[in-house]
């Protein structure tokens, strides 16, 4: 399927390793000319020219902190009009309720609803003049469906959807759109080392914490980040442009919601 990609422009946040990754190679079999970015030079340089290799696109490797004013300075500097944006942050680390101080809670806000706000509102205005874009949040299936521990990504990454709801109706008419993916289990760096930390913590083997993880998930796999970035293609094709607003999950099966 062409996607009608081929020559776009397009800013993936967090792309070196994981689900940014997976929307970054995907976008680039596409024909998109990608600005990366991620905090750790090594990494998002390798696959940067993995990435060159591999489809024959241009790829820009700027080394940010994108939860920062500067390294959003720095992405956008280097990309200021593009034509498809990844939101994409790491989460906020797990813990209780009665534990989390309010720097917490604002770090999470900052990262993973200020970060894209920023953005979003740095390029979707641009997007309508040109009468075409893309943006897609990465969030998490806890958007439809909290989980416990996770309070401080639960509200940030709730705040987002809400804050974005009533731009995404709008921008549509001039064939921009705003979507959101809700991953659910992906077999990612994050995954893998909640796994070794259980490992740990109970004296179980890592293959068997690993694997009694994956049976939770209805699938009885994991999710793989290529699957994950197909979609964000999709989403940002041709095709994609009646579907704005939405909040799309991910996850095997593990929502257990009818709706």
């Amino acid at each position: 399927m062409d996607l009608g990609l081929k020559g776009r422009t397009a800013i993936v946040c967090a792309a070196s390793k994981g689900l940014g990754r997976g929307c970054a190679e995907k976008l680039a079999e596409a024909g998109v000319n990608l600005t990366i970015c991620a905090r750790t030079k090594e990494p998002l340089e390798a696959t940067a020219e993995a990435i060159r290799t591999a489809t024959g696109v241009s790829v820009k490797a700027i080394t940010c902190d994108i939860t920062s004013d500067a390294g959003r300075s720095a992405i956008l500097e280097a990309c200021p009009k593009p034509d498809i944006l990844i939101n994409n942050a790491g989460g906020p680390p797990p813990g209780d309720f009665k534990d989390f101080a309010l720097s917490d809670w604002r770090a999470a806000v900052e990262s993973n609803m200020i970060t894209p706000i920023a953005l979003i509102q740095a390029t979707v205005y641009g997007m309508m003049e040109r009468g075409f874009g893309r943006i897609i949040n990465i969030t998490s299936y806890s958007v439809k469906n909290p989980i416990a521990h996770l309070e401080l990504s639960n509200g940030a990454r709730s705040g987002l959807t809400g804050a974005i709801a009533v731009l995404a109706r709008k921008s549509a008419a001039h064939n921009v759109t705003i979507n959101a993916l809700l991953p659910g289990p992906f077999d990612t760096d994050r995954l893998r080392g909640t796994s070794m930390k259980i490992s740990a913590q109970t004296g179980r083997s890592y293959d068997e914490v690993h694997n009694e993880r994956m049976q939770d998930v209805p699938a009885k796999r994991f999710g793989a980040a290529e699957e994950f970035g197909a979609a964000a293609a999709f989403l940002a094709s041709q095709y994609g442009g009646y579907i704005t607003g939405q909040n799309i999950v991910l996850d095997g099966g593990c929502y257990p919601g009818t709706f």
